[in-house]
């Protein structure tokens, strides 16, 4: 069975090697670069078995972007801890959404209402969790600061994506810059399939789902290689993406 392999860093400005990759089930690491040729070389070294290469990488590489621990250090926290941080962030808040459903979208009268008529009227009832979300995120946008997401959709969409890209022009009337991606250009990118938030450049937020596509808890995680990790994912990702209005009328003019 193949093994599943994280790209972790690069510490090459151009060809991409020397470079770092993890395996997501063993923990193991694996490094390439430039192998270690001269002979007089390779006979100082110790211990290298038959079929062995030596490579040479930069120090920096490996402080850089090899895990430092075997597991990724995290801290779990509930769904009300969670929802407190949107209050809490001081500059920038960025999200990659790449489910194919989210069970919490189908637990409301909206969301039937979509099914009936193809349309999301925005009519969350004062006191609901969602309407308190809606009121932070304008209340911290209208501060200058930022909220962005972008999401990826399947061709076709399925339901639960054609629900979300219909309610976004409610999320970006809160002050929420909205940007799509097809599945195939997020696959070409190797976006990863992880849900998270990223706070300030500075915080990850790893929400977490069960079998029946609930979010039941979020990992928190501020170790150093993987906050730059999901910056680099970002920013391929909102580079490449498609801002909302455009994305759907392209939909439409190809329907």
């Amino acid at each position: 069975m193949a093994r599943r392999l994280r790209f972790n860093g690069t510490g090459s400005d151009v060809g991409g090697c020397p470079a770092v990759h993890e395996d997501l089930d063993s923990g193991e690491v694996i490094v390439h670069g430039p192998p270690l040729a001269d002979a007089e070389d390779v006979a100082q070294l110790q211990r290298l078995g038959e079929g062995e290469v030596a490579v040479v990488v930069p120090r920096e590489l490996l402080v850089d972007w090899a895990p430092k621990e075997r597991t990724r250090q995290v801290r779990t926290i509930d769904l009300d801890e969670f929802g407190s941080l949107f209050g809490k962030f001081e500059h920038t808040a960025w999200r990659l959404e790449t489910r194919r459903r989210y069970a919490s979208d189908e637990a409301s009268d909206r969301w039937d209402r979509f099914i009936e008529t193809g349309s999301v009227v925005e009519d969350w009832p004062e006191g609901s969790p969602a309407k308190a979300f809606r009121d932070t995120i304008r209340a911290q946008t209208a501060q200058g600061k930022r909220v962005e997401r972008v999401r990826i959709v399947d061709q076709p969409a399925t339901t639960g994506q054609r629900y979300l890209l219909d309610g976004a022009r409610w999320n970006i009337a809160t002050g929420e810059d909205i940007r799509n991606m097809w599945r195939a250009d997020a696959d070409r990118l190797k976006l990863p399939a992880e849900d998270f938030w990223l706070f300030d450049s500075r915080l990850i937020a790893l929400l977490r789902f069960d079998d029946d596509d609930q979010l039941t808890h979020v990992d928190l995680i501020t170790e150093p290689a993987e906050v730059v990790r999901c910056a680099m994912i970002r920013d391929a990702a909102w580079h490449h993406a498609v801002p909302w209005q455009q994305f759907t009328a392209e939909m439409h003019k190809d329907a």
